[in-house]
């Protein structure tokens, strides 16, 4: 049995001198220390649930391709910064290839070190492919997302797609029937497309990245991302924002917070290969991108868009800098928690994301300055480092 006291945020209320049990991988008790008849370790830390990322493409130098062990160390490389919880996004890709990765995948969910596959693609805008490889760009497949969703055996989580591709209604009603998020994203769609899409098909909805990879939103001509916002503010839709610096200004990650609340944003990393990795040249898919800064690219320049910029491929940064950033732009850190762990567990269907009795014991431990000063997963307390290479422990269940 472990007990660990200090200012608790359960996902959803602060604790400010509390007391949090677990004994294995599983929470047995939480509340106010005054209510704790036992003793407890003092932390002297902001206990927080583990982050749950639900698009990711990699981190540590490793990519979610298909490969288990490449797959490994970009878990390790996010589970070390406080990440406990995460789906494997896979690229915009041929079908082969993506019932291929799949397939490859589908262990290490079955293990419990990765909560699902999200697959970004391809039915997409081939206007809007951001860095997708636009030659793997289909129009919606019904038959080819089934054959990928049956490669899986029930993985796929969640699948972006755009509103304005072929079959939509059809591709949506498949991947409810397989327990998957559909997500709109990677589009062209004007507001009232993108509003009929949603009515097409009942149930929570998701937009993946909002604001990146679709029309902005003008006073005459709203677009996808007010057609979003408004389904996000009655509740019909979670909408991830990548709150890193570099994909959304500070003032627009807290002008969603104000608008929908955190009960309706999933903060998420986007990350890829280069995430916690020096500057240098890195893979996305099929595509060739370069870091600079800490800004992931696409290198070839016939991926220029109309500003003549390269579009940026992808994030670098772990969903610890995603709080920070979110907390820097004025979000409370309870909000920017919730949005961080609860929001997002909610829309997979995962049970995780909580500080809560017979959750998983997946807890963070963070300094004044928000950094991680400890990781506990599943009740056993991990390094802060990346550790790379060799399969992951097997976990007690499911």
């Amino acid at each position: 049995m472990t007990a660990l006291r200090g200012r608790i945020i359960t996902g959803t209320e602060i604790i400010g001198d509390g007391v949090v049990e677990f004994e294995g991988d599983t929470i047995t008790w939480v509340g106010h220390t005054r209510d704790f008849a036992g003793q407890a370790t003092e932390t002297g830390a902001t206990l927080i649930p583990g982050f749950v990322d639900v698009h990711c493409h990699g981190g540590g130098g490793a990519g979610f391709t298909g490969d288990p062990t490449a797959a490994r160390t970009a878990v390790r490389y996010h589970r070390a910064r406080g990440t406990t919880t995460q789906l494997a996004s896979l690229v915009s890709a041929p079908g082969e290839v993506l019932e291929s990765q799949v397939q490859n995948l589908a262990p290490l969910v079955h293990a419990g070190d990765l909560a699902g596959i999200h697959l970004e693609g391809p039915f997409l805008s081939a206007a809007k492919c951001g860095a997708q490889d636009p030659a793997a760009i289909v129009p919606g497949d019904p038959a080819l997302l089934s054959r990928v969703l049956d490669a899986g055996e029930g993985v796929v989580r969640s699948q972006t797609l755009a509103p304005e591709t072929a079959n939509f209604r059809q591709l949506t009603h498949l991947l409810r029937s397989h327990d998957a998020v559909p997500c709109l994203g990677h589009t062209s769609a004007d507001a009232a497309t993108t509003r009929a899409a949603m009515l097409s098909s009942p149930g929570m909805w998701c937009a993946t990245h909002l604001f990146n990879a679709m029309p902005p939103l003008l006073h005459r001509e709203p677009g996808p991302v007010a057609a979003c916002l408004s389904a996000a503010a009655a509740g019909d839709m979670v909408v991830e924002l990548i709150a890193d610096g570099v994909h959304l200004a500070p003032d627009t990650v807290r002008m969603v917070f104000d608008l929908v609340g955190p009960s309706q944003i999933a903060l998420v990393t986007d990350a890829m290969a280069a995430a916690g990795m020096a500057d240098g040249d890195y893979m996305l898919g099929a595509l060739d991108v370069r870091v600079d800064g800490g800004v992931a690219r696409l290198r070839e320049a016939e991926h220029c868009g109309a500003d003549g910029k390269l579009p940026i491929a992808g994030g670098t940064a772990s969903m610890i800098d995603i709080l920070k950033h979110t907390v820097a732009a004025g979000v409370d850190l309870l909000s920017a928690v919730q949005a961080a762990t609860v929001t997002p567990a909610r829309l997979i269907g995962a049970y995780a994301g909580s500080i809560a009795a017979r959750y998983p014991a997946n807890i963070v431990a963070l300094d004044d300055h928000l950094e991680p000063r400890s990781v506990w997963f599943r009740g056993q307390e991990i390094g802060t480092r990346t550790i790379s290479g060799g399969p992951l422990p097997a976990p007690s269940h499911p």
